[in-house]
């Protein structure tokens, strides 16, 4: 039997990992500045973290929600005090889009509406809500169109006033920075308006906060820049380290049901030790402000590149635009310098590094960064 073939694969097998390097099979070291996707979140084979899943493996790894799972309270606890969210409720699940599949549902239920908000450039995921809701027509199957959402101009006020009072808007879905549209940061103000008008029409805000959230622009979610609540906050990535784990947190404003929302695997007892572990070393070694100080020091140093068209982004979630000719420069950071960077096409480097990234290893990507555009 072969794979199914949907990525395209760089020819390097990667066997081993400590903090924000990462060892193929040759014994060759890359520095990962891509974090497997913006997953790897406290670095990798965090000693605290490895700990923590294998304590809980050796007690029970996995039972179904029919019955008590204590972890599940701590994880809501800790993530509740840390996020400044005490007050929301907590739904565990696998992945970010079933996280924004869940949420887009939570909201028609709430008010019994259907029509969805979303935007150019936007990602939301896989499943059939979420991929309706992203604005990328080559990965839409037929089934999944719907007449139900409606698409807006990236961060346009006047065209979003207007879906409102011509429309029975059920939610309105944003990311706090979009990450596969490139890197573009929500204007404070635009996510204030969302706010205004989902309380002016009962509608759902609800703030895609798989990538840009836990902590990674140095506040918890990005959103929370513009201070103003969403009605929900979807999450994945970065929520276990490299663990199966996702969820959303729901304002005390919409109450659960029996049979509303349901999982097998969400919110199992390894899934919330990997949880509580990332929360734990997020906690006790500020990685927030490490990521707000080690972030903000990337993007200054690289807005002095006289190549770089543009840098966008806030903390350690950072997007590099590049012209053209210089294209080629993601390859051979790769390939000739060992440093792993994500990309937005067609010519935007993304950095979502470990939010414990040090200075000493930001320097050595700026040190070969120049000596790929001064090549």
């Amino acid at each position: 039997m072969n794979l199914f073939d949907v990525y395209p694969i760089n020819p390097i097998n990667i066997v081993r990992g400590v903090g924000s390097v990462v060892y193929d099979d040759k014994g060759t070291e890359y520095l990962d500045l891509y974090g497997g996707h913006a997953v790897i979140s406290i670095g990798h084979t965090n000693p605290h973290y490895v700990k923590r899943l294998e304590d809980q493996l050796h007690q029970i790894g996995f039972y179904s929600n029919s019955v008590e799972i204590p972890i599940q309270k701590q994880l809501a606890e800790k993530l509740g005090h840390i996020s400044g969210k005490e007050d929301y409720q907590l739904f565990l699940c696998n992945s970010g889009a079933e996280a924004n599949e869940n949420a887009l549902k939570l909201a028609s239920f709430y008010n019994g509406k259907k029509k969805i908000i979303a935007f150019t450039g936007s990602f939301h995921g896989r499943t059939s809500l979420a991929v309706a809701v992203t604005d990328n027509p080559k990965i839409v199957a037929p089934v999944n169109e719907t007449d139900n959402v409606i698409f807006l101009p990236r961060y346009d006020e006047t065209a979003l006033e207007k879906a409102f009072a011509e429309n029975e808007i059920s939610s309105v879905i944003i990311e706090g920075i979009q990450g596969v549209g490139g890197i573009h940061v929500a204007p404070e103000s635009f996510l204030q308006k969302i706010r205004a008008l989902c309380d002016a029409y009962n509608a759902v805000f609800i703030a895609d906060s798989v990538q840009c959230g836990y902590g990674r622009t140095g506040k918890f979610f990005s959103h929370d820049f513009a201070g103003v609540d969403a009605d929900i906050y979807s999450m994945a990535k970065g929520m276990g380290n490299g663990f199966p784990v996702g969820g959303i947190i729901i304002s005390p404003k919409i109450r659960p049901a029996f049979g509303m929302l349901g999982t097998t695997f969400g919110g199992n007892h390894l899934a919330c030790a990997a949880g509580l572990a990332v929360l734990e070393v997020m906690e006790q070694d500020n990685l927030l402000q490490n990521a707000a100080e080690v972030g903000g020091y990337l993007i200054d140093e690289l807005k002095k590149f006289p190549q770089v068209k543009e840098v966008r982004g806030r903390g350690l979630m950072i997007g590099i635009e590049l012209p053209a000719e210089l294209a080629h420069a993601r390859k051979e950071l790769l390939f000739t310098h060992h440093i792993f960077t994500g990309e937005a096409k067609p010519n935007v480097i993304r950095l979502l590094p470990a939010l414990n990234l040090t200075r000493a290893y930001a320097d050595r990507f700026l040190e070969a960064f120049t000596t790929v555009l001064n090549k």
